[in-house]
């Protein structure tokens, strides 16, 4: 089946190379997510599945699953401006149509709709053999902060400000 996700024109190959993601965020690193695309409205990360990636069954746990698909979006959503302000999940639907299963999973994004304010994106994940494994939609808000505990005001981190 050749869907917008499956299209070799609009996704980069295996040897794509490593990009920097544009925010720090610890748990990618401890996943060992990498990125791989984001421009133009469109994402990709990888995973390669690692023991503890997986759940009972030797297949990738959901929540894993999860995290691929809303990062997906999310970087798909700050495409646009990697340096502009970043974004929250506000809301997501997701769909295991089977085991996603490794050793490599793709997570392509892509944005369906896009204002000032919010972005509506949808994600797919692809196993090693191009194999449709999941699906989600999503919307997401632009934010340049974000009120923490005790509505304390929580600053954007980009990942060049964590590195210097």
């Amino acid at each position: 089946m050749n869907t917008p996700f499956s299209s070799p024109l609009e996704w980069p190959d295996d040897e794509a190379p490593r990009l920097p993601l544009p925010a720090h965020i610890p748990f990618l690193d401890h996943l060992g997510l990498t990125l791989h695309a984001c421009t133009d409205g469109r994402a990709e990360v990888r995973l390669t599945l690692q023991p503890e990636h997986l759940n009972s069954y030797s297949v990738a746990h959901g929540g894993v699953v999860m995290t691929l698909l809303d990062v997906g979006m999310a970087l798909a959503a700050r495409s646009h401006d990697l340096h502009g302000p970043g974004v929250v999940t506000i809301e997501m639907k997701s769909s295991f149509m089977r085991p996603s299963e490794g050793p490599v999973l793709r997570s392509r994004g892509r944005v369906l709709h896009r204002s000032a304010t919010m972005a509506f994106c949808e994600a797919a994940i692809l196993n090693s053999r191009g194999t449709l494994c999941a699906h989600a939609t999503g919307t997401f808000k632009y934010l340049r902060a974000l009120p923490g505990q005790g509505r304390q005001v929580k600053a954007f981190q980009r990942a060049q400000e964590v590195d210097a």
